[in-house]
């Protein structure tokens, strides 16, 4: 199963640019036969760290953002996962929202957000797609191995992660290497395969060097976008075995990596 994992510069407050942004790579995607097309954290209406800014943008989100892109993505083949912060009945969530053919058809909620205003998660739902079974973690997740765990304890064999790294430079230059070798971690940790999607480039005072990355279940990385430019991470993974594939189907708990 083929996964494009997008790296953009960082977008906000403008959903109909948005919108032709992702319906543009969504098309691209679908003519390099990627099954999975995977963008930044909360990167319909962008990212914060503002209680407020995060507030009005769950609130756009919630109110018609989130349709419109749906409407425009609805023909695209490829499984689109992207990130945006929702205001739903439970309070402010940073999601990754799953959609097929411009329908949702799931949400994970960030289990670790460090972003004021937003609830914790606490499901790890488990999708099925050509033969795969994948969840969700973002960002901050992945400094929880538990995150991960409980998606590989439920058959997972790929875990997305859209990633958010706009930082403030200092920060950003402490995480450069730290972050692609925290995914590797819990590659090796789950024996999952493991792709992210983050943003580059610079916004005011921050900066994002950019960890989009496919990574194989012994911690290699496979495919990687170059830092500080806009690219994409695009990688065929091999099909299960069956053994694997019966494995993932009950769901059963395992420890290292598999084929």
């Amino acid at each position: 199963m083929k996964i494009a994992a997008f790296q953009r510069y960082p977008m906000f407050d403008d959903p109909e640019r948005l919108c032709a942004l992702v319906a543009r790579d969504l098309l691209w995607a679908e003519g390099e036969g990627a099954a999975i097309a995977l963008f930044p954290e909360a990167f319909l209406l962008g990212h914060s760290y503002d209680a407020a800014v995060i507030a009005g943008r769950a609130a756009r989100v919630s109110g018609g953002a989130l349709a419109g892109l749906c409407d425009r993505i609805r023909g695209a083949a490829p499984l689109c996962v992207i990130g945006a912060f929702e205001r739903l009945e439970e309070g402010i969530a940073n999601n990754a929202i799953v959609i097929s053919r411009g329908a949702v058809i799931g949400r994970y909620a960030k289990a670790h957000p460090n972003e004021p205003g937003v609830r914790a998660g606490t499901d790890f739902p488990v999708f099925a797609h050509e033969g795969l079974r994948f969840g969700i973690n973002i960002c901050n997740d992945a400094n929880n191995p538990a995150a991960a765990q409980r998606l590989a304890d439920q058959g997972a064999g790929l875990i997305l992660y859209p990633l958010g790294n706009l930082l403030p430079a200092a920060t950003a230059a402490r995480w450069r290497t730290r972050s692609i070798a925290t995914l590797q971690d819990r590659a090796r940790q789950t024996g999952c395969w493991i792709a992210s999607a983050d943003v580059t480039g610079t916004h005011g005072d921050s900066i994002s060097h950019g960890c989009t990355a496919i990574v194989r279940p012994d911690g290699s990385v496979a495919a990687r976008a170059a830092e500080g430019r806009e690219g994409v991470a695009l990688f065929d993974i091999p099909a299960p075995s069956r053994e694997a594939r019966a494995f993932m189907a009950a769901g059963k708990t395992r420890a290292g990596p598999k084929a």
